[in-house]
Formats: C-alpha cells, sequence, structure tokens
C-alpha cells in the first residue's frame, strides 16, 4: 500500500486504488522575570509580534485562580475564558515569552501555545472531498425502497453492516438522548437533520468561549465544510421518508461548532470549550471525527505540547464524569498506534511542518489518545478494516463502517459504492469515508445503548458497546489490494485485536 505525504496539513493513507476518491485539499522566547511571590512581570512584547492563543492549567486542587489571573495580566496576556472546574484558563497573548514567565508562576501547572500561527489562523478524519449522489442516483434507490425504508436507504450498506436496520424494527431510540457532534459546524435547515436537531444544547465554540447566537452551530457559508452535516446524519438522520436513515433516528443531535473557517483548524481552546459545553448542557455522547492542532502527535516531552494534553484530558475526563460518552476517530493514516514509533511528518501543520519520530505511547494523538475515550477503527462493505484506517492492539476500542474504495470491499447490491451516504449542507446527500464516518456509527449505537439504559453512567455505556460488539478475526494475511504484500499486521485474537479491538458495534444487540 502506497502512503501519500502530499498534504502540509496530514498525510491520508490513501491507497492506489483509491483513485475514485480525489485527495482532500486543505489549507495547510525570552522568560520573563518572576518576583517573589510567584507573580509574573509584565514584558514589553517584541515589536509587531503576533497575538498567539495559549491555555494554563493550574496545579491541582485549583485554588489559585485569581492570583493566576492577575499573574496572566502581569505577563502580557489577556484572559479569554476560565473554566474554573477544571482549572484552564484561556489567553491570549502577543508576549513571545508568555508561556516560559506564566510556567513559573506558582499554582501553575503547565502551559502553553495552542498553535505556532498567528489569530486568527483540516484535520477531520475523512478520506477525500465529498462524491456528491446524482438525480439519476437518487431516482434509482428511491424505486427500490422498501416498504418502512427511507428512499435512500438502499444503498446504506453500513446500516445493514452493525444490523441497525433490524434494531430500527424495535425502537428507533429516546428523543430524551442528545448526541453533540463536536466538528466542523451542521446545517440544521437540512430535511433530513431538522426535525431531530437540538438548537437549545448547540453552540460555537470557536476561539474557546460559547456562542449560543442563532446559526452560530452551522458551518460557515463561505469555505464551510460539510463534514459536520454528514457526521450529525450518520447518527441522527431522521426516518421520515426523506434521503437516508441514521443509525439512532429517534435521539437528538446538536451542533458543537470547533473548527476555524477556511482552514477548519480545530485548537485547543476550541476543543475544550467543545467538551465543557456537552457535559454542563445534558450531552449524552460525544462525536469528535478530528484532531486537535497542529500537532498530530502532542509529546507531553514538550512544554507546549504537555499542556495542550492535560487542557484537553481535564475537560474530556469532566465531561465524562457528567454522564457524557466521549467516542474519537482513530485516523487515516494506516498507522498502527501501538508501535515502538511513528513518523510524523506533519506537524505543525499550521505552519512549517517537518519529519519527526515520535513514540505513539509517549506522544498522543488528541482526543484519539486520550484515557476514557472510545476510539474507532474503520471497515469496509466486506468487513475488513479500510485500507486507511489507524490501528493498534490496545489504543482501538471498537470498530465501525467508515467505507473503502470499491475496488477493494465492494458492497452487495443494491449499494453500488463502498464509500458511506450521509446528508451534506444544501439539502443534498454524498459519499464520504474515514474514520470520521465509522466514529458516527459507534456514536449511533451508544445512543441507542443509553435510550435503552437511561440511568446507566458513561463507563456503563462504554462497556456495554464493547461487550455487545461482533467478535471479529484477524485477517491473515492482510492484503487488502491483492497485490501479494502484507499492508498491515493485525495483532491480538478473536475477542480482541489491534484492527478491530473488541469488535464491530452491533445495533441490535445494543437494543436487546
Amino acid at each position: 500500500m502506497t502512503l501519500h505525504l502530499s498534504r502540509t496539513h496530514r498525510a491520508l493513507a490513501v491507497s492506489v486504488g483509491m483513485a475514485t476518491i480525489t485527495a482532500l485539499a486543505v489549507l495547510p522566547g525570552t522568560a520573563s522575570a518572576v518576583p517573589t511571590g510567584g507573580a509574573a512581570t509584565k514584558a514589553a512584547p517584541a515589536a509587531a509580534s503576533p497575538s498567539l492563543s495559549y491555555v494554563v492549567n493550574l496545579r491541582k486542587g485549583y485554588g489559585h485562580t485569581d492570583r493566576v489571573r492577575r499573574a496572566v495580566e502581569a505577563a502580557g496576556g489577556t484572559v479569554v475564558q476560565s473554566y474554573d472546574r477544571i482549572g484552564v484558563i484561556v489567553v491570549h497573548s502577543a508576549d513571545p515569552g508568555f508561556a516560559t514567565a506564566m510556567r513559573a508562576v506558582r499554582g501553575v501547572e503547565s502551559a502553553g501555545a495552542t498553535r505556532t500561527a498567528p489569530l486568527p489562523a483540516q484535520t477531520t478524519t475523512d478520506v477525500g472531498t465529498p462524491k456528491a449522489l446524482t438525480a439519476e442516483e437518487v431516482r434509482a434507490a428511491t424505486a427500490g425502497a422498501a416498504a418502512g425504508e427511507d428512499p435512500l436507504e438502499p444503498l446504506q450498506w453500513d446500516l445493514k453492516a452493525i444490523k441497525a436496520d433490524k434494531a430500527h424494527e424495535k425502537t428507533l431510540g429516546s428523543s430524551e438522548v442528545t448526541v453533540g457532534v463536536i466538528d466542523t459546524g451542521v446545517d440544521d435547515t437540512h430535511p433530513d437533520i431538522a426535525p431531530n436537531f437540538d438548537r437549545a444544547k448547540s453552540v460555537s465554540c470557536i476561539g474557546g468561549t460559547p456562542d449560543t447566537s442563532d446559526g452560530a452551530w452551522r458551518p460557515f457559508t463561505t469555505g464551510g465544510s460539510p463534514h459536520g452535516t454528514h457526521v450529525a446524519g450518520e447518527i441522527a438522520a431522521a426516518k421520515n421518508g426523506v434521503g437516508v436513515t441514521g443509525v439512532a433516528p429517534g435521539v437528538k443531535v446538536a451542533a458543537i461548532k470547533v473548527s476555524t473557517q477556511g482552514g477548519s483548524f480545530f485548537y485547543t481552546e476550541a476543543v475544550v470549550c467543545g467538551f465543557m459545553w456537552a457535559a454542563d448542557h445534558g450531552i449524552d455522547v460525544t462525536n469528535n471525527s478530528y484532531y486537535t492542532d497542529p500537532w498530530y502527535f502532542n509529546c507531553k516531552t514538550d512544554p507546549d505540547q504537555k499542556a495542550l494534553v492535560e487542557a484537553i484530558t481535564r475537560a474530556s475526563r469532566y465531561a465524562e464524569s457528567q454522564g457524557t460518552v466521549n467516542v474519537a476517530a482513530a485516523g487515516n493514516e494506516s498507522y498502527d498506534l501501538a508501535a515502538d514509533s511513528i513518523t510524523d511528518p506533519a506537524s505543525p501543520n499550521d505552519s512549517t511542518p517537518g519529519d519527526r519520530v515520535v513514540d505513539p505511547s509517549e506522544c498522543f494523538d488528541i482526543p484519539t489518545q486520550l484515557p476514557g475515550v472510545v476510539t474507532v477503527a474503520a471497515t469496509g462493505a466486506k468487513g475488513l478494516k479500510s485500507s486507511f484506517s489507524n490501528y493498534g492492539l490496545g489504543v482501538v476500542d471498537v470498530a465501525a463502517p467508515g467505507g473503502d474504495s470499491t475496488a477493494y470491499q465492494p458492497p452487495q447490491a443494491p449499494a453500488t459504492s463502498g464509500l458511506i451516504l450521509g446528508p451534506v449542507p444544501g439539502g443534498k446527500w454524498a459519499y464520504m469515508a474515514g474514520t470520521s464516518m465509522a466514529t458516527p456509527h459507534v456514536v449511533g449505537v451508544a445512543a441507542l445503548l443509553k435510550s435503552a439504559h437511561p440511568h446507566a453512567p458513561a463507563w456503563k455505556i462504554k462497556e456495554l458497546l464493547k461487550e455487545g460488539a461482533d467478535a471479529t478475526v484477524c485477517p491473515d494475511p492482510y492484503d487488502i489490494d491483492g497485490d501479494g504484500k502484507v499492508d498491515a499486521v493485525c495483532e491480538g485474537g478473536r475477542h480482541h485485536s489491534g484492527f478491530y479491538g473488541a469488535g464491530v458495534v452491533n445495533a441490535l444487540r445494543a437494543v436487546r
């Protein structure tokens, strides 16, 4: 399998046979003096220094918030948002020595820049640009729909792969359950999404502060991404005689927009805001089909990257403590996340990336590798690991349909594409592929589990998710393109492996 490294943002593991999927085009100090008592002395910023965003993490106990805020101002920073419940402060500063100064302040655990490019500056885990459904394909699918199916459901091989079609005969899920799509925004006017959309729990978290103004949660009009809308539809597209059907078409879906305009970067301050919003607004499950910019892997030996890991870990753990199940995509580089080392060619992706060798047990893809997060690998229409999907024994928890090249894993008729069909902005539908598309299938099953067990804590839903998965045998060998060469090695046994974790999720078992 050929690994293409042509992007400056995030290298996609797209096999040669994936030619039907177009490559996704995306955008690519001196310490201040610290006097006795721990307050930082304000240093004059260098001439024309750009303003950057930072996170400042307080030491356990979080009893120094006021003192640290004063130190932030003294060091040339401006507090943007303070999350006192987890001891994280979001700051803007034009002083290049700001983080260094804050690390010396009494009560500060860590501090670091969340980006390497000036404010304001796509790291979603999908492969290629959406392939729009043609009018002819819509007519053909509609004509073939059986009684009780939505018009485009015959093209959704992925629903049958996890027995969601059978689950829907028992329940569509509860409207008391809400899923939060932490992503690029959701088009709530789409006819497949509007019936289940929860406006009251939707928000934009760009910049690290919640914005609840009407429509702030939608994709940007200019340069907006269809990603979040597609994900939301995969989870909860209504069974209403229109378009496609979601895995849990009876639950509610909320948009938590965290990506910037144009480049659609997912920066730490926005992701922290997203998890905190979910925790405080009754979100039962979050979908995280992205990685946090600008570092693919965040190494705790680097003071900036260490601070980013700490901030998002605190936020995601807080969300779980409030009952939220957090689910994240494993990524599309065909990386073995349990390997001794990985070469990361794409970080930092908001300035000048360069090759660096990292140990994925010490340098983390966040939120994918955070403790407590359910990590999802992708499978294709034949049930094999998708050619692009990351994997790793002890890292991947479960697997779900994320699509693959039709040349590798063609679906059974009447489905015609090996990719995943879902809604996109403007009232349309399109095919997409990636671990981004696998994750919402797991989220949908988790939402069905929460519907069946409304009082179950997050840990129990995660346990049931794994217990209910279909154990999947490792392919031996794994030669997805049939060229006689092994493309990846699946470690583990039938009940837990690097390719599939505990197995492929099963929606029918969830509703039983």
